[in-house]
């Protein structure tokens, strides 16, 4: 089942009590404050992992808790830190403050462990409260309780290229010619219910690049018709759009126009990304020779291969620009904090 959006609690651990206990020596009835402090609570950490594609096993559980820290002991016994809990999440997983709706991270680095929920603080015993003034404390001090709060979780697939199209337009027919992906194909609407991804290596050599495909989109899906335009999310982080359209409908130009209005729908930004049309089904065109491809578009067939490898090198190109082109922004914005001193 793939799941990319879930709501869990988070609870740290509690820190341990401080101890309250004098030494004991013979012949010294009543000797200095020996109490031992409380160990730390356990935090609650994410960590990004790329071998993770649901958030399945996350929403399992609705209340993940940490152990509570231990509580100290005479004879300057610290109690034991409570052992952290660390949650795997799939690489682009964004979480949120489920009451404030704040962003509180986004897991993009492989292997990465965030700090979601903190520990309490373990308690001070008797003798690291003891003072001049005061050698003798008569108290300690109690734990400080875990940070306890609630997380929606929400994952957002991490790729190079997003294949959009209508039902049935030969996306994941193309991306199991490019890649090894296997994504279920058939003849009938929606067979895609899920978004995959897929590792393209260019022939020629080169960087290596992913792509995902998600289920198609139909006309006023931004209403909730067909399967509504909520996959759209896992496009959201991509350089590149490739617009496939099937050769064989009667506008091609007005078929692309109905999925940039609907992407325009979602988002702003999604629908001004970089992008590439592609006429797909070439083999079941009845007329091959009177055939007009729109300037700018390509055409292919995923079936027999033909205009496949051309299609992958302008791919290929497009994501090697996008990829300078944020390495350029970033530069330019690790910059700015130094300018502006």
């Amino acid at each position: 089942m793939f799941i990319d959006e879930t709501t869990v609690e988070l609870i740290a651990g509690d820190g341990g009590n401080g101890c309250h206990a004098y030494e004991r020596l013979k012949y010294k009835p009543r000797g200095k404050p020996d109490g031992g402090d409380g160990g730390r609570g356990g935090h609650i950490y994410l960590r990004g992992c790329a071998q993770v594609h649901t958030l399945q096993d996350v929403a399992y559980r609705h209340r993940y808790r940490a152990e509570r820290g231990a509580h100290g002991k005479g004879k300057n016994q610290a109690g034991r830190s409570g052992r952290d809990f660390t949650i795997t999440v799939p690489l682009g997983t964004i979480v949120y403050d489920a009451v404030s709706g704040a962003l509180l991270l986004d897991c993009l680095t492989e292997g990465k462990k965030e700090l979601v929920a903190q520990g309490g603080r373990g308690g001070r015993g008797n003798a690291a409260l003891a003072t001049r003034r005061n050698p003798n404390p008569e108290r300690c001090e109690a734990g400080r309780p875990g940070e306890a709060k609630s997380v929606r979780l929400v994952l957002k697939l991490l790729a190079d290229v997003g294949l959009v199209g209508r039902p049935n337009a030969g996306k994941s027919t193309f991306l199991s010619r490019i890649s090894r992906a296997r994504p279920k194909i058939a003849d009938y609407p929606f067979t895609t219910t899920k978004p995959h991804l897929g590792l393209v290596r260019p022939r020629g050599g080169g960087d290596s690049f992913v792509v995902a495909d998600i289920p198609g989109i139909i006309e006023e899906c931004h209403t909730g018709k067909g399967l509504g335009i909520r996959f759209l999310r896992h496009i959201e982080r991509t350089g590149i759009l490739a617009i496939l359209i099937e050769a064989t409908c009667h506008d091609p130009q007005a078929d692309a126009k109905v999925l940039l209005n609907e992407l325009a729908h979602y988002s702003g930004a999604l629908v001004g990304k970089p992008r590439l049309f592609i006429l797909t089904k070439k083999d079941i065109i009845e007329n091959p020779a009177e055939f007009h491809t729109p300037p700018g578009w390509h055409l292919l067939s995923a079936v027999t291969g033909e205009g496949v490898e051309e299609v992958v090198r302008t791919l290929h190109e497009m994501v090697g620009s996008s990829r300078r082109e944020a390495l350029t922004a970033e530069g330019a914005g690790a910059k700015l904090p130094a300018e502006s001193q």
